[in-house]
Order: structure tokens, then C-alpha cells, then sequence
């Protein structure tokens, strides 16, 4: 995000001379380019496996042509959202995250039980809970997870169960204890020793069954924040996720203002889950606009 600021702001000064007679030509004074590994600064030894593996339900169906890839935009006003949150007493990014399964289960699941949860890996931003400033990765994954398992439950209860998932996760010590996992395995002298065609066979191993944990994904890039001088000259932001084994839809969101954009990526010719997300946000009260691609109406 900082790099993509950067980029936009020299972008701006280009094609607005007036900025860069104003501005100049610098790097933003709050620009950080601190390089320290914080998963090794905040590492603690810990042997919990920090990850599932079980399965998780997926949505299939008829692909896109290939090299495709539909993207639907869906622009709100964040207080429009806020008000909404209030009304089941979670966050934006677990209601979000909540309307998400909720359309899986609806148009996927009809309501119906399944033997396998509904899960979405939520990125978490490690950053203010180490106190750090790093431009290289500093995350994990957690995962919301809603498994229906009697008939007919109420957005208000998937809300509440997406939100206590998320919840029971996203503090200080289990966040410690999903990186530590993956930094003990970097730091053990034994398997730094594998050769490292051994090692990327046990990664793909690792990979396929854990990307089959999770049904999709919602990531929150969060709330875009811009020098004063260049606000005028910016609409919005908003960002997309690419597919991955497993997970043929996903979801992205993305604020600047009070606009706030959830971005859904797909490689599946139906729209059916976009149109109920949306249609979950109506009912609450948000008025959504929509923007696609154009790889839908083709």
C-alpha cells in the first residue's frame, strides 16, 4: 500500500503540474522503508501447529473461459455500513465477512446442513499488535468459519458465529503462535538441512491440503488514508484478489472516505453468490452501486 501511494502521488504530480510546483518531487515525508523481519524480532518458541487442514465445503460449478477472470465492484457509504454493524453488534470486516458465507450458504447450500463448515481465510495486519513499522510481510491467516449443521439458520445467527470465530483468534497470543509455528520450522536446523527439492514436494503437500481448508477468502486492505493535497484528485480505491487452488471466488475490501468498495473476483461463469451478497447488504439498509468488468455480460 505504501509502495501504490507512492505510485499515485508521483502519478498525480505528472499529470497535474500544479502538485509538483507545490509538492515537489520527494518521497512522502511519512513514508516508511524500514526493512526489519518482525516475525523474527516477535518470534517466541512455540510447537502449536498454527493451521487446519480439514476440508472445508467449496463452490463449483461452470468456469469462465480461460485467461478470464470476473470482477465485481460494489461501492456503499461506510456509515451506510457502520449502521448496519451496529444493528448485530460486529465489526465491518466480520459483517462483511459474515454476508459472504451467508450468500455461499443461501445460493450454494439452499440452507441446508453440510458436512463441511463454510470457512474464509481473513488476512491479519500483525503490525499494530507488535508495535511494528516494517515494510516487508508481517501477517497471518486466520479463518471465519460458519458450519451449518441443522436447517435454516438466520443471517443474525451466522453473524454472530462468524464474529465469535473471528474473535477467538484475532488477540495477541494466537497471532504469536500462528507465526511462531512458521518460524520455528525456518529456524530448525534439521529441516534446513532437507535438500530443497525435498522441500518443495512437503510445500506443495502442505499447500494443496491447506488451501482446501478454507471455502474462499476476505481480505481487508482497510481504510486508505492520503495526503490533503491529493484528495480532491482521487475517487476511490479498490483492490482484487487472484484465484487459487480450491477457491474460485474471493472477496477484497477496500475504503478511502466514506466509500467503502467490496470487490468480488471470480472464475465461475454464475453470479448467483455476488447477487446474494448484495442482496444481504439491501436488506440491511446499504444501498449498493455495482460495477463489473464486463466479463459477465459477454
Amino acid at each position: 500500500i505504501t509502495f501504490l501511494r507512492e505510485l499515485t502521488y508521483q502519478y498525480l504530480r505528472l499529470a497535474h503540474p500544479e502538485l509538483k510546483e507545490k509538492l515537489g518531487d520527494g518521497l512522502c515525508s511519512d513514508t516508511s522503508l524500514n526493512r526489519e523481519d518482525s516475525y523474527l524480532k516477535n518470534y517466541k518458541k512455540s510447537h502449536k501447529k498454527g493451521y487446519k487442514t480439514a476440508r472445508a465445503f467449496q463452490v463449483k460449478g461452470e468456469k469462465l473461459r480461460p485467461l478470464e477472470l470476473g470482477v465485481m465492484h460494489g461501492y456503499m457509504s461506510v456509515q451506510d455500513l457502520k449502521k448496519a454493524c451496529r444493528s448485530y453488534d460486529v465489526s465491518i470486516n466480520e459483517y462483511l465477512a459474515a454476508a459472504f458465507l451467508w450468500s455461499i450458504y443461501q445460493e450454494c447450500l439452499h440452507g441446508a446442513p453440510s458436512k463441511r463448515p463454510i470457512s474464509s481465510c481473513v488476512p491479519v495486519n500483525l503490525r499494530p499488535y507488535f508495535n511494528s513499522i516494517t515494510m516487508k510481510n508481517f501477517f497471518v491467516i486466520v479463518s471465519a468459519v460458519f458450519h451449518p449443521q441443522k436447517e435454516s439458520y438466520s443471517f443474525a445467527e451466522v453473524a454472530q458465529i462468524v464474529a465469535e470465530s473471528l474473535r477467538s483468534q484475532i488477540n495477541r497470543e494466537h497471532l504469536e503462535n500462528l507465526f511462531a509455528y512458521n518460524v520455528s520450522n525456518e529456524k530448525n536446523f534439521i529441516l534446513r538441512a532437507v535438500p530443497l527439492f525435498l522441500k518443495n514436494i512437503a510445500i506443495r503437500y502442505v499447500y494443496h491440503n491447506s488451501a482446501r481448508a478454507n471455502t474462499t477468502t476476505v481480505t481487508n486492505i482497510g481504510n486508505i488514508q492520503v495526503k490533503e493535497e491529493y484528495q480532491e484528485y482521487i475517487r476511490d480505491f479498490s483492490a482484487m484478489l487472484s484465484m487459487s487452488e480450491g477457491q474460485d471466488i474471493k472477496g477484497t475490501i477496500c475504503s478511502y472516505r466514506d466509500t467503502l468498495v467490496f470487490t468480488i473476483s471470480s472464475s465461475l461463469a454464475d453470479v448467483s453468490v455476488q447477487r446474494g451478497f448484495f442482496r444481504r447488504l439491501a436488506e440491511d439498509g446499504i444501498a449498493v452501486r455495482i460495477e463489473t468488468n464486463g466479463v459477465y455480460g459477454e
